[in-house]
């Protein structure tokens, strides 16, 4: 299938390693010039290098409006959007401070929205555009061990939705992407450290996990990222314009509702 992207011009947020880089390297593929994201000079060079073409890196911190003007001013026109960039602890609510709560909204939920805010009037203008918010299934089934967290992934649809419906019509779709449990960089590590810690290995500690922490998984495994990214590049296609406004998954069956 034409995914129809060549000459599209993109930018992933948090795009260094994980879901962010797969979604960046399979865009490239598919031909668009993608703009590769993260904190760091150093990770955003590594991450361009591998992925290679039509690429180019900002390093920016979006948890900032400093951080957001200067990928601003890098970056002056886009075609498609994809709010990746996000970030998650596992840490008890009542430990969680004012201060902690703020950090999650400003970096998951608000980056983002500065983002869709500066790039979405020139999408309309040439009545065409892709803005994908990276959620996850911690949107819908909110996990006790990071309430925080998942509060930022819910707040996503409801920004995700509530832009689609300001512009019906408009040839600028805007919609959301669930992964479940996926087998990113951050988690790799956060398994890793559990292993080390309980003296198991990696497979078993991964597969406590399915049993106790998220047995509705069909797939009972990480999703890897490519399978995530596969998903999102096919959202900012050609071939999906009819759909917009929605929250797609690719939680690998946890979740258990059918609406």
């Amino acid at each position: 299938m034409d995914l129809k992207l060549s000459g599209k011009r993109a930018l992933v947020t948090g795009s260094t390693a994980g879901i962010g880089f797969s979604i960046a390297k399979l865009l490239a593929r598919e031909g668009a010039y993608v703009y590769v994201n993260g904190r760091t000079e150093e990770r955003v060079k590594k991450a361009v290098a591998e992925i290679g073409g039509k690429v180019d890196g900002v390093a920016a911190d979006l948890t900032t409006e400093q951080g957001a003007e200067k990928l601003f001013s890098r970056v002056e026109t886009l075609d498609i959007l994809v709010n990746n960039f996000g970030i998650f602890e596992v840490k008890p609510f009542l430990e969680i401070e004012d201060a902690e709560w703020r950090r999650y909204f400003e970096a998951n939920v608000l980056s983002g929205i500065r983002m869709t805010r500066h790039y979405l009037p020139q999408m309309l203008e040439r009545k065409w555009g892709r803005i994908i918010f990276i959620s996850s299934e911690s949107a819908l089934q909110i996990p006790a061990e990071m309430v925080h967290y998942g509060m930022t992934k819910t707040a996503q649809l409801a920004v995700a939705r509530g832009i689609a419906e300001s512009f019906p019509g408009s040839g600028v779709t805007v919609n959301s992407v669930l992964p479940g449990p996926t087998g990113s960089e951050g988690v790799s590590t956060f398994v890793e450290g559990l292993a080390k810690q309980q003296g198991k290995t990696k497979e078993d500690v991964e597969r406590e996990f399915f049993e106790h922490a998220r047995p509705s998984s069909l797939i009972k495994r990480f999703a890897t990222t490519d399978e995530v990214a596969a998903m999102v590049v096919y959202l900012c296609s050609e071939a999906a314009s009819a759909t917009t406004g929605a929250s797609v998954r690719v939680d690998g069956g946890v979740l258990r509702s059918i609406a």
